[in-house]
């Protein structure tokens, strides 16, 4: 089931997210709607509360878009190392229309749990890196241009108050 994507500046999106408790049904069922939701809009990577679930949980498949072969869906991911700086160009679903340079770590570890409760390690670089800081931001509230400058936020700001009044 497609999922309404919440857009910036919806309250929502700088909430805390709380841990998965237990792997039920209902989880499995928003993490396929975010499956779905994530294929249908052509992104790499959505966390539950850009859909409006407070959870720690998100899908990644950065094989896309033309081929999808790469679906990762984590449950409480946390990055437990984070190595080395770079830059990398963003969007996001939730933020539509806008791409900005934020600077990430090269390298991650993040640990998590897959849909059935096994623990998994993924060592990352490259886009998967830059995708899993992305997302797992969205699940402590933080947006990409939380983390550009005053300058170019203000003038992102400006175009959503233009189109918040069409």
């Amino acid at each position: 089931m497609i999922c309404e994507v919440l857009h910036y500046p919806d309250e929502r999106l700088a909430e805390k997210s709380k841990p998965v408790e237990e792997i039920t049904e209902e989880i499995k069922e928003l993490a396929a709607g975010m499956v779905e939701t994530m294929y249908k809009e052509d992104g790499i990577g959505l966390a539950a509360p850009q859909v409006g679930a407070l959870y720690r949980l998100v899908v990644i498949d950065v094989s896309g878009p033309e081929v999808r072969n790469d679906l990762m869906t984590l449950v409480n991911p946390v990055i437990v190392t984070a190595e080395g700086s770079c830059d990398s160009e963003e969007g996001c679903l939730s933020v539509p229309g806008y791409r900005a340079k934020v600077k990430r770590s090269e390298t991650v570890t993040v640990k998590a749990q897959d849909l059935e409760g096994n623990d998994i390690t993924i060592e990352a670089d490259g886009m998967l890196a830059i995708c899993l800081q992305h997302e797992i931001d969205h699940l402590d509230g933080v947006l990409f241009i939380d983390k550009i400058s005053r300058l170019k936020r203000s003038m992102y700001d400006k175009k959503v108050k233009k189109w918040m009044k069409r």
